[in-house]
C-alpha cells in the first residue's frame, strides 16, 4: 500500500480542509446575505453565486473523505481524482476572483464613497464576507495543490 499524501482526497486532513472550506463559505454567504441588500452590486452577486457552488462541492467531497477515512480505503481511481482536481482548480480561481472583487468594492465603498453607499455596519459585513471568502479560497487552493501533487502517482500505476 502506497503512503498517502496528507491533504489529498481520502485523508483526514482533506476532510478537515473540506469542512473548513464549507464553514468559511457559509460564513461568507451569511455575512453577505442576511439583512443586507447585496443584489445591487454585481461583485456581491458573483460572490454569492460562487459560494453557492462551493458549499455543495465541499460538503460532497467531505462526505467522500469521511467515507474513505472510516473505511480506510482512499480513492485511487485516476479519472475520479482528475475530476476532483479540475473542479478544485476551477472553484479555486472563481473563489479568488469573487473574494478579490468583493474586497475591492467594499474597500471602495468605505474609503472613496464614504456613507453614500453603505453605513458603517453594512460595510463591515461586506468586509467580513470578503475576509471569509479569502479564507475559504486559501483552503480551496491548498486542497487543489495537494490533489494535483497526488495525480502523477496515480498515472504511474497505469
Amino acid at each position: 500500500m502506497e503512503p498517502q499524501l496528507p491533504g489529498s482526497i481520502g485523508t483526514s486532513t482533506s476532510l478537515a480542509i473540506r469542512l473548513g472550506q464549507a464553514l468559511f463559505s457559509v460564513a461568507s454567504l451569511l455575512f453577505m446575505c442576511v439583512g443586507v441588500q447585496f443584489y445591487a452590486y454585481t461583485s456581491f452577486c458573483f460572490l454569492v453565486t460562487i459560494k453557492g457552488l462551493t458549499i455543495p462541492w465541499s460538503l460532497t467531497l467531505a462526505m467522500v473523505d469521511a467515507y474513505s477515512v472510516f473505511v480506510k480505503r482512499p480513492s485511487r481511481q485516476l479519472q475520479i481524482v482528475f475530476i476532483i482536481v479540475m473542479g478544485d482548480w476551477i472553484l479555486s480561481f472563481l473563489s479568488l476572483a469573487a473574494a478579490c472583487s468583493t474586497a475591492s468594492v467594499s474597500d471602495f465603498m468605505v474609503t472613496e464613497a464614504g456613507a453614500l453607499f453603505c453605513g458603517g455596519k453594512m460595510c463591515n459585513r461586506y468586509r467580513l464576507s470578503a475576509a471569509m471568502a479569502c479564507l475559504s479560497w486559501s483552503l480551496s487552493l491548498a486542497s487543489a495543490l495537494f490533489n494535483l501533487w497526488r495525480l502523477p502517482s496515480l498515472y504511474s500505476n497505469y
